[in-house]
């Protein structure tokens, strides 16, 4: 990812965050489920958020009873927004990038990044997390994915207009999105040192007048990499099939893909091999 992706999704979702914050969709239950019956999640837990934004995780989590949650937010608009309308002891807002962020080592039950963690250099910022983790706690990350059903048909009816936008795949085979490619995001938790690495995908619908529509796609990284005049156009297109074709009610389908893995409770002792492997030897 480049630099100027990673200043975007540093700062690019924080302009009107109570709008952003309605226009998207909760998480699906059964994904706070599976936080509960396979990580722990519940009373007494304590927890690390990277990437809150507007909370939509963060009160579910808070919501569980949870000891504490230390949230990392790059954005001060959106750490702002955090403090204003989740004021609760619980819950600690630290503004800054995950990797300046202060996290103790060994300490927290759980960490989590929803929709959020493709904004950090996997390698480092999955070691930090896993750093930040007692011995048998667990890393869940997950998004939510629009469209990924051959049966959502706003998806059908826009894609045409994506398609106009983004960049057109070569002769090789295109590489999923980032979110739904499992054995990269699974491979990604091993090389970083957890174990038991499992992908699990919920499916569910969300209803949005034209507005609420509008105001999703707005804040979608790349309608906001658009200049402002191809972006208003792209937007007053989508509000335009929104009214014709479904008369201002539509139907969303989405996907959200939970990655869980848990730091190992013991460490595996080190390869006196691979210790010594770059020594000089007499």
């Amino acid at each position: 990812m480049t630099k100027v992706a990673h200043r975007f999704g540093r700062s690019g979702f924080g302009t009107t965050p109570a709008a952003y914050a309605h226009a998207r969709p909760n998480y699906p239950q059964d994904l706070y489920d599976t936080l509960a019956t396979r990580c722990g999640l519940g009373p007494g837990s304590r927890v690390f958020e990277i990437g809150p934004g507007t909370g939509t995780a963060t009160a579910a989590i808070l919501a569980a009873g949870v000891a504490h949650i230390r949230a990392i937010e790059p954005d001060p608009r959106l750490a702002a927004h955090l403090r204003q309308t989740l004021p609760n002891p619980t819950l600690t807002i630290e503004q800054a990038p995950f990797e300046q962020a202060s996290l103790p080592a060994a300490t927290f039950d759980l960490g989590i990044a929803a929709t959020s963690f493709h904004w950090v250099r996997q390698r480092p910022g999955l070691r930090k997390a896993h750093a930040a983790l007692k011995p048998g706690g667990w890393w869940a990350m997950w998004w939510t994915h629009f469209g990924s059903g051959t049966d959502d048909e706003f998806q059908a009816a826009t894609a045409h207009l994506f398609a106009s936008i983004q960049p057109q795949p070569g002769r090789t085979k295109p590489r999923p999105p980032f979110d739904l490619d499992h054995a990269a995001r699974l491979h990604d938790l091993a090389t970083a040192g957890f174990t038991s690495p499992q992908a699990d995908t919920f499916t569910a619908t969300a209803l949005y007048d034209t507005a609420r529509l509008v105001t999703l796609y707005r804040d979608f990284s790349v309608i906001q990499a658009l200049a402002p005049a191809a972006q208003a156009d792209f937007l007053a297109e989508i509000a335009r099939i929104a009214d014709h074709s479904f008369a201002g009610h539509i139907e969303r389908r989405f996907t959200t893909t939970l990655y869980t893995a848990q730091r190992p409770h013991r460490q595996s002792p080190p390869d006196p091999l691979a210790a010594t492997a770059g020594a000089r030897h007499p």
